[in-house]
């Protein structure tokens, strides 16, 4: 898919997590909030994530799936040296697309390796669907791949992070989804028909409700996102007098950026 040409336009983006060491807590996940943050920041909403086994056929559907609905899909994880890193030939396979030893990718394992320290093993991690473009890796050089709209990064998070910098000039995206916080020391069953109320007046600002209760303390962040700054303040100005009008003092975060 080719990102919308309007800036105006929501561009969003998947995330899929490949790993049986996320699923059985062995691993935790330190990807999804940089990505999320980070596309957030280049104007890309992250609008679905999943968290797949080391199954291929698993793999396979998820990929088709997300990259049919996003202008954009990332997967972390599954690109290394061992037998059960099999994202490669999953992403072939999705793509029905010959898994071939991609020669930009050969030519940076002989430079970081070199022919006595090239092992089988580290050969498999040369090998993409054919056609696609490696991703610069600065951090261990190994590289990532992207096809398409599919976007294939290591899982370590320093990894993953250093192959995202690489690529991000070249994601097109929409305005940034901006945000705004309003705590209220007050019951959420209290707030939930005003909120209602307010989200009905705003519709094009997304309104979301977060209880806490800990340290002799309760109550809710009230969270706000919109990409329009000015619909967003309004909306703030009017949360911050409804929480007033209810009793409560309201501590009111910084304004969006």
């Amino acid at each position: 898919m080719t990102p919308p040409a309007s800036g105006s336009d929501t561009v969003t983006a998947a995330l899929l997590i490949i790993g049986d060491e996320i699923l059985s807590g062995r691993t935790h996940d330190k990807n999804l909030p940089y990505l999320g943050r980070r596309l957030n920041e280049l104007g890309v909403r992250l609008a679905e994530v999943r968290v797949v086994a080391d199954d291929r056929a698993a793999i396979v559907e998820a990929v088709n799936a997300m990259r049919a609905r996003h202008q954009y899909l990332f997967t972390t994880g599954g690109i290394g040296p061992t037998h059960d890193d099999i994202t490669a030939d999953c992403i072939a396979e999705a793509l029905d697309r010959k898994l071939i030893e991609n020669p930009q990718a050969r030519a940076v394992l002989d430079a970081r390796y070199g022919p006595e320290g090239l092992t089988p093993g580290r050969l498999r991690m040369a090998r993409t669907p054919e056609g696609a473009e490696i991703v610069e890796n600065p951090v261990s050089k190994v590289p990532g791949f992207k096809i398409g709209n599919v976007y294939v990064l290591a899982g370590i998070p320093e990894v993953m992070q250093g192959m995202f910098e690489s690529l991000s000039h070249e994601l097109v995206g929409g305005p940034p989804l901006l945000s705004a916080t309003v705590v209220a020391a007050l019951p959420e069953g209290d707030l939930a028909q005003p909120l209602g109320e307010l989200q009905a007046r705003f519709p094009d600002v997304g309104m979301g409700s977060y209880p806490f209760f800990g340290q002799h303390r309760y109550g809710a962040s009230l969270v706000l996102r919109a990409t329009d700054r000015d619909r967003l303040l309004a909306a703030r100005a009017e949360l911050i007098e409804m929480v007033r009008a209810m009793g409560a003092e309201p501590e009111i975060g910084d304004d969006p950026a």
